[in-house]
Order: C-alpha cells, then sequence, then structure tokens
C-alpha cells in the first residue's frame, strides 16, 4: 500500500520506505544495569523490533560499546531475530555517532529517518540520537526497547528528547505503522510479533484459536 492514503492516511506515519533501525548496545552487562523496565519485558520489545525490522525487508545497524570488557556481548536476540544486520564495531568511543564507520553506514542505507533503540537510553540512544538531528535525520526513540538505570533517568531523557525534536514511541506504534493494515499476505507473521511484545495478546490470539476449534467440532 502507498504509505500516504488518498484520505491522507500516513502522513504523519513511519515511512517504512525510508526508515533504518539503529540496535545500540542491547549487551548483556549492561542489561543487567535496567530498572527502568523488566528485563524480559525489554528483551522481548527488542525481539520485536528486530523481527520486524526483518520481516519489512529494513536495514537493521548494530553496535556494542567495549564488548569485550563488562559491558559484554550483544544479547542473543538481536543476532536471532536481525541476522543480516550490519554490524559496527567501535573503537572505544560512547557514542556511536562519533564513529565515522557507523555514520557512514547509517548514511549509506539512504534513509533519512531513524528508529533507534538502545542500553541505556540516556546515552546509548540519546548521544546519537541528538547528533543525528542536528544532522537532518528524522529520529525515533524506543523507549520500551531501551533501558536505563533508573526511572527519573529515563524521565530526564524523555524530556531532553522532546526539547532536541527526538520523537518518543513504543514498539507497539511501530509495528503498527510499518504495518499498516491487517489485509496483507504476511499478515500472521505481525500477530506473531505482537503476541512476543504483549503477552495478553497472545492470549487474544489462543483464545480466539481454541474458539475456531470448537466451532469446528
Amino acid at each position: 500500500m502507498a504509505h500516504v492514503l488518498s484520505t491522507g492516511g500516513g502522513q504523519a506515519l513511519l515511512d517504512a520506505a525510508d526508515a533504518a533501525v539503529l540496535l545500540l548496545d542491547h549487551q548483556s552487562g549492561l542489561l543487567q544495569t535496567v530498572r527502568d523496565i523488566e528485563i524480559s519485558e525489554l528483551r522481548a520489545n527488542v525481539a520485536s523490533l528486530a523481527k520486524v525490522a526483518t520481516l519489512m525487508g529494513l536495514p537493521v545497524i548494530t553496535t556494542a560499546s567495549v564488548p569485550d570488557g563488562p559491558n559484554g556481548p550483544l544479547i542473543a536476540e538481536v543476532e536471532q531475530f536481525a541476522p543480516d544486520a550490519t554490524y559496527v564495531s567501535r573503537k572505544g568511543e560512547i557514542s556511536a555517532w562519533d564513529n565515522e564507520d557507523f555514520v557512514n553506514a547509517v548514511r549509506a542505507t539512504g534513509k533519512k529517518t531513524l528508529v533507534i533503540a538502545g542500553i541505556w537510553t540516556s546515552v546509548c540512544v540519546m548521544l546519537p540520537a541528538l547528533d543525528a538531528v542536528a544532522a537532518g535525520f528524522k529520529v525515533y526513540a524506543v523507549m520500551d526497547a531501551s533501558g536505563d538505570p533508573s526511572t527519573l533517568t529515563s524521565r530526564t531523557t524523555l524530556a531532553r528528547f522532546a526539547q532536541a525534536g527526538v520523537v518518543p514511541t513504543s514498539i507497539s506504534a511501530v509495528v503498527c505503522e510499518l504495518q499498516r493494515t491487517w489485509n496483507r499476505p504476511d499478515a500472521a507473521k505481525y500477530a506473531e510479533i505482537y503476541a512476543l511484545f504483549s503477552p495478553h495478546y497472545a492470549a487474544v490470539i489462543e483464545s480466539y484459536q481454541r474458539a475456531q476449534q470448537a466451532a469446528k467440532k
């Protein structure tokens, strides 16, 4: 379907044709410091973001901050659900945007809309997000696919995003904006993603399937 419909629908939404996904520093060590979201929920949301990007064929770029140190390697979900992602090795830079190879990889996608998630939100997401906005990109920060060491830190980051022009969003909003319609041949794949980030939606699907089975008896 066209991004913008004759009704005007889609004009203010994510354009899948112009989007790249940046998964920044979702590392096993850093994961243990997150306190503003449950770890299980965060992991499911990261997996969901990686899955929808892969399903849509969006460019995905990953990176890690000193993965051979206490921060640890990337969590398994990143490679599992975004197997074709471009990984960019850094040389110790805290902000990925300070790394020339990373910025070149982002520019090489040809996309001007960046959907970013990472750990910590206040550092690994915010620093490159602000610089990307300054460089002319439209930036979305997926708050619930990111994590911070405290709720106060996360709230402060959210306020700074708003001041700087970074669009805060959620995994549910990103998936819906990219999907746009259930009238598509891969609709069941999207339902699987909803079930991954929302166990309650998984229960809805299970209830429907059981009702359908019962009706056939």
